[in-house]
This record gives structure tokens, C-alpha cells and sequence, in this order.
């Protein structure tokens, strides 16, 4: 069996056309399979529309949380409700590709790997801005971090139940996915394809949330930023030292005061950021340390026509 988990916020439009995509192609591969909806609080039609299809198909499983508690929670919702011998995760705008799955199928069952995940060989459609600090923020990250994260990674990848089991173990509160996958290991085969445009509706993804999302992984994966701020530290006390000392020097020899509220205005000033700065990076990771001991469910499922799944965990 596979079963696919695909997250949904807000996509009436798309989501028909992705079920008879997808539905063709696995019938196609002559398998069993389940489609698993998770409806992330969507504030459209798009909760009637997974409704409709789980009366006309048994294949399909929807779980609707009770709130938008965003993709990574979505994910994290179908993994732990699964039943499947392979497990794959796919957006229902249609930027992951269904024709791709035969091949990814064919890879895991003739070759020697845990999981298939795919990545796009161009940014085609994408804004030059965007895709520039997108290649960069996966340069950074696999610098700062052990998490192994390709450039052009879609979360779209088919894998084994060993390690779709491997990711439900990895229940912490603030998720990123990408580095997650990396993080576990496995033997992961990287396919590559060209850039899909969505196929209907609007992206939820603007440029902060992307930002945002890229600041999450970096602090849930490394701890460079607080590295960082401790080398300012050290290395913004060792520069006054000496030029305390220059000034003393200066005092004692030549008996000039050393003058100039200006440039005293800048060195504080200066050194004001730096502290605040340091205090910010080490404010996320305090912040991130508050949400984990809360204990939190990481999602809360009100409706299901699963009634044997997880509502919350």
C-alpha cells in the first residue's frame, strides 16, 4: 500500500483536479493506496469538496484540524495516521508531479535506497529575488548544520515505513521538515525534474513567511547564530580593551583627553546593536525551549472520517 499525505489550506480549486491526477496514476501502478487530506483550517470550500470525495472513494482519508496549525503540523498529522508499506508527501497544487511516482516506486523497489525525494533542476516562474536567497539559504544551512538539504528539495519524496516511522519519532514541537529528512538519514535518491507552476488558487508562501521559515530552520538545526553572538562578545571586549589602552597611553604621554562626544555617541551606539542582536539570537532559542516543555500538541484534529486516527499528538 502507499499513502500519500497531502496537506491543504484553502485549496477548492485545485484540489479535483490534483485527486484525479493522482487517482489515474495510482490506478495506473496497480497498488492499493489511500490519499490522506489533511484540511489545515481552511477558511474556503475546501473541507465540503474532501468530504464529497470520501463518500464516492474509499481511498480517500480526510483529517480537518480544529485551527490552521500550518504545513509542518499538517505533515507531522498525516505521518502519524499512515498505513501504508511506503509513505509519500505531495502538495495538492500540483507542483509535485503524480506522473512521477511510478519511477520513484520502480527506484525504491530495484535499487538499495529508503526514499525517493525530488528537487527541481530550475526555479522557472519563480521571482529572480526569491530564487537567489532560496539557493543561498541552502548553501547556509548545509554549512551551519547537519542537516543534509539539497538545493531545489521539494518536501515531495516517496519512502519506505522504516523511515516514515523514523519521522513520527521525531516529535518536536518546532518542525522543519527538509532538515529533518536530512537529519535521519537514509539512503535518499535525489530525482530531479523541471519547475511545475501551480496549477489553480494562490500560493500561501510570501517572501516573510519564507524568510521566516528559513530562520526556523537554521536555529531548529544549528546552533551557529549562538556561536556567533558569542565571537561578537568576545571579539567586541577584546577590540575595547585596546583601544582603553591606546587611550591610556595616549593620556599618559601626550596629556590630551581624548575629546569628541560624537564618536563616543557612535561606540555606544555600536555596541548597543551588537548586545541587542546577541540578546535576540538568544531570545529565539530561549522562546523555541518555552514551546517544546509546553508539551503542546503539535495538531488537533475535530473531524475525520478515520475514526480510528490520531486527533492529537
Amino acid at each position: 500500500m502507499i499513502s500519500l499525505i497531502v496537506p491543504c489550506y484553502n485549496e477548492e480549486e485545485a484540489i479535483p483536479l490534483f485527486y484525479a491526477a493522482t487517482t489515474e496514476v495510482l490506478q495506473e501502478m496497480k497498488c492499493d493506496y489511500e490519499l490522506i487530506f489533511i484540511n489545515d483550517g481552511s477558511s474556503d470550500h475546501t473541507l465540503s469538496i474532501l468530504k464529497r470525495l470520501a463518500e464516492q472513494d474509499r481511498h480517500v482519508i480526510y483529517l480537518s484540524f480544529s485551527r490552521n496549525f500550518g504545513k509542518e503540523a499538517a505533515m507531522y498529522a498525516g505521518f502519524c495516521n499512515t498505513h501504508g508499506d511506503y509513505v509519500a508527501v505531495m502538495d495538492a497544487d500540483m507542483q509535485d508531479p503524480p506522473s512521477l511516482l511510478p519511477e520513484m516506486m520502480h527506484i525504491l523497489e530495484e535499487q538499495d535506497y529508503d526514499s525517493v525525494a525530488t528537487r527541481r533542476v530550475n526555479r522557472a516562474g519563480e521571482p529572480p529575488v526569491r530564487s537567489w536567497f532560496a539557493r543561498k539559504f541552502y548553501k547556509l544551512i548545509n554549512f551551519v548544520s547537519d542537516a543534509d538539504i539539497v538545493d531545489g528539495a521539494r518536501d515531495f519524496r516517496l519512502m519506505k515505513r522504516e523511515m516514515a516511522d523514523a519521522v513520527v519519532e521525531m516529535s518536536e514541537y518546532n518542525r522543519f521538515s527538509k532538515g529533518i529528512f536530512g537529519w535521519i538519514g537514509f539512503r535518499t535518491y535525489w530525482l530531479p525534474f523541471e519547475n511545475v507552476e501551480r496549477i489553480a488558487g494562490k500560493t500561501k508562501w510570501n517572501f516573510l513567511k519564507l524568510c521566516k521559515y528559513a530562520i526556523d530552520g537554521i536555529i531548529n538545526f544549528s546552533e551557529a547564530p549562538l556561536n556567533i553572538a558569542s565571537w561578537f562578545g568576545c571579539s567586541m571586549t577584546g577590540i575595547s580593551f585596546v583601544f582603553l589602552a591606546v587611550i591610556i597611553l595616549r593620556k599618559i604621554l601626550f596629556g590630551d583627553p581624548v575629546a569628541g562626544w560624537a564618536s563616543t555617541i557612535c561606540v555606544i551606539i555600536f555596541m548597543g546593536g551588537i548586545q541587542l542582536f546577541c540578546l535576540g539570537v538568544m531570545g529565539q532559542y530561549i522562546a523555541k525551549t518555552y514551546l517544546e516543555t509546553k508539551k503542546r500538541p503539535h495538531f488537533i484534529i475535530s473531524e475525520s472520517n478515520d475514526h480510528s486516527c490520531c486527533r492529537m499528538k
